[in-house]
């Protein structure tokens, strides 16, 4: 990639500390091991919109729909003040070419679903959204975000870092002219990874790009983008997996013997029923790409799609 992939996250989750008690939540896994791969930006709204550190605790106050920033002990309304920082703070955001959001999890102001909201002594919803986090969703609604809770589940982590280390790669494709080569080789290499999401969304995605001559540059590339990145969202499975290795295994048809396609087979169906994880049967394909100098297979993103040492296929 020509750029580095730029992340925006909670700073109290890279062990700063600007918790309302003057603490931290250092996650090592997201500061030291996705911190090599990737460059952080720091926010932290409670702080930055000047509420201080310490500071009294907050919850969200009123309707899930438009809800309030309250301070616990003395009531007061903070919404106003947070809501004006984070309208700039947005902007500053937006020209920092930023791939992905990590929000902390249960934040009034960075919680990304399930808060609790309420509304009165005896109502309480459970499905509030922090008001900067609500803000930011709203203004970069392409942009993957997730909690630092979810991302402690391997399957959620994995595709959440494969969403960003992809809208790296499509946003090194549009950085300066973007052209229709660049979009159809960017569509040729990320084929097997589509196809792992949804087979669905590759069949919408061909006829879009087998069309590109016939619309503008601008139109053709956001209607890619919105699809892509909406394909990305969508979980994997253990099935849709398996496809694509059967998919890939028909590349080798002409080259394995017979003990290597059985091989092949019995790795494939270890990982089905769950004794191996899926770095195993991608560990062999990639071995028979390498001894088979199988030139389509080389090029497919699926077969290395972020960095090898966050291992993050060891557990999917």
């Amino acid at each position: 990639m020509d750029a580095s992939v730029r992340i925006g996250i909670s700073s109290c989750l890279l062990g700063n500390n600007v918790r309302w008690n003057g603490g931290h939540q250092l996650d090592r896994y997201l500061a030291q091991t996705l911190g090599q791969f990737v460059e952080f930006v720091p926010v932290c709204p409670e702080t930055e919109c000047g509420l201080g550190i310490p500071r009294e605790t907050m919850h969200l106050s009123g309707h899930p729909d438009n809800p309030r920033l309250v301070t616990s002990r003395t009531n007061e309304d903070k919404t106003d003040q947070m809501q004006r920082w984070a309208k700039e703070r947005l902007k500053a955001l937006a020209k920092e070419d930023l791939c992905g959001f990590i929000f902390k999890t249960k934040s009034p102001s960075s919680g990304m679903r399930g808060l609790r909201v309420f509304a009165s002594k005896t109502q309480i919803f459970y499905n509030g959204v922090g008001i900067f986090a609500r803000m930011f969703m709203d203004r970069f609604p392409r942009i993957p975000v997730e909690d630092d809770g979810r991302l402690h589940d391997p399957g959620i982590r994995e595709n959440f870092i494969e969403r960003i280390f992809t809208l790296r790669r499509w946003r090194d494709v549009v950085r300066g002219k973007p052209t229709l080569g660049k979009l159809v080789d960017f569509h040729t290499r990320h084929k097997l990874l589509i196809l792992s999401h949804s087979q669905k969304h590759y069949r919408a995605m061909g006829p879009l790009v087998a069309a590109g001559k016939s619309l503008p540059s601008a139109e053709l590339f956001d209607q890619y983008e919105g699809i892509l990145l909406e394909t990305l969202a969508l979980k994997t499975t253990v099935k849709k997996q398996i496809n694509v290795l059967m998919h890939i295994l028909g590349y080798f048809k002409a080259n394995l013997s017979a003990d290597e396609k059985q091989e092949m087979l019995e790795i494939i169906d270890r990982y089905r029923n769950g004794f191996v994880p899926l770095v195993v049967p991608v560990t062999l394909i990639n071995h028979y790409v390498r001894k088979y100098d199988q030139p389509y297979l080389k090029q497919q993103v699926y077969l290395d799609p972020h960095p090898v040492a966050l291992k993050l296929r060891n557990h999917v």
